[in-house]
């Protein structure tokens, strides 16, 4: 049995990135294939506590480099115990969120460098990088009309900040895609919720096709 595939999603709040996880997870269960859907922060029971640490609302919260080592404390149980292991069971695993938010929100937006990051998710796993970054794109306006519907008034500590912050992080997702073009897709995210699953399954074929 051969190595799984390891897809994420990424973009900012309300890009749409957990419905297309799900959606995707399903349309490939359907073909047959092996699929484990995960998340981050979270997917492992300790990375799931880490990930109530760095969200949660109360408290004063945690500055960009403390946010960079957490996160990258749990990213690294979950790829041990987690994606690692599906993946040399050949399973697809369907990540929401991974090291370029990483990048892109304690990085782009939180003032540390890209290398420091980079070299944080070295120590943690390897530098395990995805094989496929679906990047959602999503006009500021309707992301905040997703995410309004979507939390209310009780956004997380991440979520709730500033709109200068999001943009910054908007930003840096678009630089990293341009860096990367091998491995990023960029999909629109504005499109009805069909259309953007068909872009989604799209680019999941084009890479397994060019594989």
């Amino acid at each position: 049995m051969g190595r799984g595939r390891f897809i994420t999603f990424e973009g900012g709040e309300g890009a749409g990135k957990s419905t297309q996880a799900k959606l995707l997870a399903q349309n490939l269960a359907d073909r047959g294939i092996a699929v484990c859907l995960t998340r981050e922060p979270g997917g492992t029971p300790g990375a799931e506590r880490i990930r109530s640490l760095l969200l949660e609302t109360q408290g004063d919260g945690w500055n960009a480099r403390a946010e960079a080592l957490l996160f990258a404390a749990a990213r690294s149980d979950h790829v041990e115990r987690l994606i690692r292991p599906a993946l040399e069971a050949g399973e697809w695993v369907i990540c929401d969120r991974f090291i370029d938010s990483s990048r892109a929100y304690q990085g782009g937006a939180g003032g540390l460098t890209d290398a420091d990051i980079l070299a944080l998710h070295g120590v943690g796993t390897g530098g395990l990088l995805p094989d496929l970054t679906l990047l959602i794109d999503v006009d500021p306006q309707e992301a905040q009309r997703r995410t309004k519907r979507r939390d209310g008034d009780r956004p997380d500590r991440i979520g709730g900040r500033p709109a200068g912050y999001h943009a910054n992080v908007a930003a840096a997702f678009t630089r990293l895609a341009g860096q990367e073009p091998g491995r990023f897709a960029r999909i629109d995210g504005n499109a009805s919720l069909e259309d953007t699953q068909a872009a989604v399954l799209r680019a999941v074929d084009a890479m397994a096709g060019a594989a």
